[in-house]
């Protein structure tokens, strides 16, 4: 008999919570290059682009999807490595915001987000690899 914890759809659903993972930290990256060219190169949209909010919204939303996604995952498949990339990278996103706007900013979120993203691919591999 099958486990209700193996049937597909709850694997579908993980699979599911970790590409919005991957989805989130690429608009992040998204957000962070649009800001870049349209605040710099054409002096447009640094009211918004700029805005803390938004900046502590995306962290908010990135540290929900991966605390289900990867804890999830890591309960699932017993691999620590998806929880340990996913904090690092988190831990960059959330040092992004105690820095003012600028080249070190853009570096802290882009490492992040990409450590994020890189996060939810392993704890995926690993659950498939199951």
């Amino acid at each position: 008999m099958i486990h209700e914890a193996n049937t597909p759809i709850r694997a579908e659903r993980r699979t599911l919570l970790d590409q919005m993972g991957i989805g989130i930290a690429g608009l992040c990256a998204l957000h962070c290059v649009a800001t870049i060219v349209l605040v710099s190169g054409l002096g447009l949209g640094g009211h918004f682009l700029l805005a803390p909010g938004i900046h502590r919204v995306g962290l908010a939303l990135a540290l929900i999807i991966a605390a289900a996604a990867i804890g999830w995952g890591v309960w699932r498949h017993r691999r620590a490595a998806p929880i340990v990339v996913a904090l690092a990278g988190l831990g960059f996103m959330a040092g992004a915001l105690l820095v003012p706007h600028g080249n070190v900013e853009f570096v802290l979120t882009i490492v992040g987000v990409s450590l994020v993203s890189l996060a939810h691919l392993i704890n995926m591999r690993a659950r498939s690899a199951q």
